[in-house]
């Protein structure tokens, strides 16, 4: 199901394989994801878009290795892999903690000379606006003590089916490594720096607890380039119940890379 190019990585899935597509988007999972959620993504948007998904450490087939509590570390990683795959324009999607590293990674991609077409993100205030604790998890459980704390936090995401976590071997299974990506979210701090000349359009739920309105319009200040925000009812998972719509955003976004001055 699954194909890469010849000397890449891990860190890159790629479940229907588009060698013919003007575009490549790269994905990035939230907190406790992996890159299998991006499957039907790839399904939708093939053959039009290469559509590749970043797995991180400490899940699915990379279960054994130690998570990456460091955003900054996940993003130069990436920023990597995303370069080993640019020979045609890129653009970034990203959601909940998946956008913070898919935002570093352009930067760490324009400080090469080499930047993204595109920035999506979705389910995460700008990086301006976080301040204080459990900023931008998405969950409100990075500090939660106890297992019953951090699974009750995940039901009211209405991210995870919760057969899952009725499931206490599967429990046992997933939630270190959803406390370690928290951990990584909620100690991430913006350094101030340049706006992206990179294109962002940003995603919102109206009843996404952990993302506010201008939390969701601030990320107008970190791109000199074209702005666009979107915004779908429902929660933290909005993306989960407006799949089509959230798949016609990220295509249109992409469609105007190729206009000219678009960035």
């Amino acid at each position: 199901m699954t194909e890469t190019l010849q000397g890449t990585s891990a860190w890159i899935r790629r479940f229907q394989p588009s060698p013919d597509a003007p575009h490549r988007l790269v994905c990035f999972p939230h907190a406790g994801g992996a890159a299998t959620y991006f499957f039907p993504m790839a399904q939708a948007l093939a053959p039009d878009v290469d559509v590749l998904a970043v797995q991180y450490p400490g899940r699915q087939d990379r279960r054994t290795e130690p998570c990456i509590e460091d955003i900054g570390t996940l993003a130069a990683h990436a920023a990597e892999e995303v370069l080993g795959w640019s020979d045609r324009p890129v653009t970034l999607f990203g959601h909940s903690m998946g956008a913070l590293i898919a935002f570093e990674t352009a930067r760490r991609l324009e400080e090469r000379g080499r930047p993204a077409a595109g920035l999506v993100v979705s389910g995460m205030r700008a990086p301006s606006r976080r301040g204080g604790t459990g900023a931008g998890t998405g969950a409100g459980t990075a500090r939660a003590e106890t297992e019953e704390e951090l699974v009750a936090g995940i039901l009211r995401l209405r991210g995870t089916d919760a057969a899952v976590l009725d499931d206490p071997e599967l429990v046992r299974m997933i939630l270190p490594t959803i406390r370690s990506d928290y951990r990584a979210a909620e100690s991430y701090r913006w350094l101030p720096g340049p706006p992206l000349r990179t294109p962002i359009a940003v995603l919102t739920g109206t009843e996404d607890p952990h993302v506010s309105a201008d939390g969701a319009a601030a990320w107008r200040e970190h791109t000199a380039g074209p702005f666009t925000l979107s915004v779908f009812t429902g929660g933290h998972f909005f993306l989960n119940e407006h799949a089509d719509d959230v798949r016609r955003v990220v295509s249109d976004h992409i469609s105007r890379s190729f206009q000219p001055n678009s960035v």
